[in-house]
């Protein structure tokens, strides 16, 4: 019986704004001179707010909302890089998250050593990464590119080497946002048939795709979440059509038949 479980009671997250984080000596000067005390120099808002949510080992959990909404921020709430400021966030489980590809990575060391680098961020073990070390160059095909430092290195093969170090790391929980096209046609079918792996062996899969079609097909589980809550949940086909009908505003559209509309 899987042991993999996310749960979430209560959860809020609030952000911080700075309305200049680096004002001019000429704007220092008149602030002064305004001697206007009510001015705020921060803005705070609720990012996330009373998330609530249990995900369990076999769903697959597809999250929906318009651009803004907190799909992405919930996802780095579960992952441990925002913690919540109220409620808690419980995970059990090894967690791979593919999201932002490449964060961490140390553009002064070579694409090999950010092997070891971004395998210790997962909370991968030196000799675990050792052991995937091979097969993440060769599914990378960066060859002796992996010398050189990342900083030479284009887009495409940054995403190359954060993608084959995510998606070789065998997880329990699979976090994924928007990872479905990395490079060139060849290292995208390739890597399509890795998430489909990584989609089966996974005790749980979060996934955020603004392709609903791929909630639908890939996931058993949606929410929908609107500025910073989740207002509603059950079936992917239910959710989508919740979704255009209440969020988008689009009620003659079938959940099935377009990609997410901002």
């Amino acid at each position: 019986m899987s042991s993999a479980r996310i749960h979430i009671e209560d959860a809020w997250l609030r952000f911080r704004s700075y309305k200049n984080p680096s004002p001019a000596l000429k704007e220092i000067a008149l602030s002064g001179l305004r001697r206007n005390r009510d001015a705020k120099s921060t803005v705070e808002f609720d990012a996330l707010k009373e998330i609530n949510l249990d995900v369990r080992g076999g769903d697959r959990l597809g999250i929906i909302g318009l651009n803004g909404a907190g799909k992405s921020t919930l996802l780095k709430m579960i992952v441990g890089i925002y913690p919540p400021h109220a409620g808690t966030v419980t995970v059990i489980g090894r967690v791979t998250p593919l999201i932002e590809l490449g964060t961490g990575f140390d553009s002064e060391l070579s694409g090999r050593e950010n092997i070891f680098l971004n395998g210790a961020l997962l909370g991968r073990s030196y000799s675990e990464m050792v052991a995937l070390e091979k097969a993440i160059t060769e599914f990378s095909e960066l060859g002796d590119k992996m010398e050189l430092p990342i900083k030479y290195y284009s887009s495409g093969m940054l995403g190359r080497l954060a993608f084959s170090i995510g998606a070789l790391v065998e997880p329990e929980i699979l976090i994924m946002d928007e990872v479905f096209a990395t490079g060139d046609a060849h290292f995208v079918h390739k890597s399509m048939n890795r998430v489909k792996h990584l989609f089966q062996s996974s005790q749980i899969v979060v996934l955020v795709s603004h392709a609903l079609t791929q909630i639908v097909e890939l996931c058993n589980k949606a929410i929908v979440i609107h500025e910073g809550r989740i207002v509603n949940s059950g079936d992917p086909i239910a959710m989508v059509d919740y979704y255009h009908q209440e969020i988008a505003g689009i009620p003659e559209v079938r959940g099935l038949t377009v990609t997410q509309v901002e």
